[in-house]
């Protein structure tokens, strides 16, 4: 079983997706100007700064464009599109396909094969990825349900000595089947996890923001 984390990117993408209009197709009549120091210049109208920015060997580039009136700055606008590029083809490759490993537990579990267990599970959360704890009771197991509960809970607060836990699906019960599914970061490492997901801003070509434009 996996869980794409790729598919909830996209998602965002969608919702996220920005496109910067520079030079003649800013269409609004006025805008709040920055310069190239981070210098706000005030509102002016659109002509007169791009005029400006073409004095100075720079483009107006539209970086607001819901604020009233729209914020523009003066940039290099083909290094700007270079990288921020850059930046959202790093994103994509820090992303992965996060996988679910499986760790089966037992009733009678010896202390060795849990630790072995426990061992799996840490090197499954270190490469980033989500463990499924599992216990099958056959014939009379299944009177010993409260006590497969134990066993996986106790296992799980094992774990908790050295790694934040999530339950990202609590414990469920199917016919004899007894799991849950974790994710796991070491106590005190940094939250890669967030970095993968942050906005990332999608640059459309020059010809798609004409089509859209349109």
């Amino acid at each position: 079983m996996r869980i794409h984390r790729h598919r909830r990117f996209k998602r965002q993408l969608e919702i996220e997706r920005q496109t910067f209009r520079a030079n003649e197709r800013i269409r609004i009549p006025e805008v709040r100007v920055v310069d190239e120091q981070g210098e706000n210049l005030g509102a002016m109208a659109t002509a007169q700064a791009i005029t400006l920015a073409r004095e100075r060997g720079l483009d107006l580039v539209e970086v607001a464009p819901k604020a009233q009136p729209p914020v523009c700055r003066f940039i290099d606008f083909k290094q700007f599109r270079y990288e921020q590029e850059k930046i959202r083809r790093q994103q994509k490759t820090r992303a992965k396909k996060v996988e679910v490993k499986g760790v089966r537990l037992s009733l009678r579990i010896g202390e060795h094969d849990r630790q072995l267990r426990l061992r799996q599970a840490k090197g499954f959360f270190d490469e980033g990825n989500r463990v499924a704890v599992e216990i099958i009771l056959r014939g009379r197991e299944r009177q010993y349900g409260n006590l497969a509960r134990e066993v996986i809970m106790k296992f799980v607060d094992d774990l908790k000595l050295e790694y934040e836990i999530t339950i990202d699906q609590p414990l469920s019960v199917q016919g004899g089947r007894f799991s849950l599914v974790l994710g796991g970061k070491k106590h005190g490492a940094p939250d890669t996890e967030s970095t993968d997901e942050d906005e990332e801003l999608d640059l459309d070509d020059e010809k798609e923001e004409e089509e859209t434009e349109e």
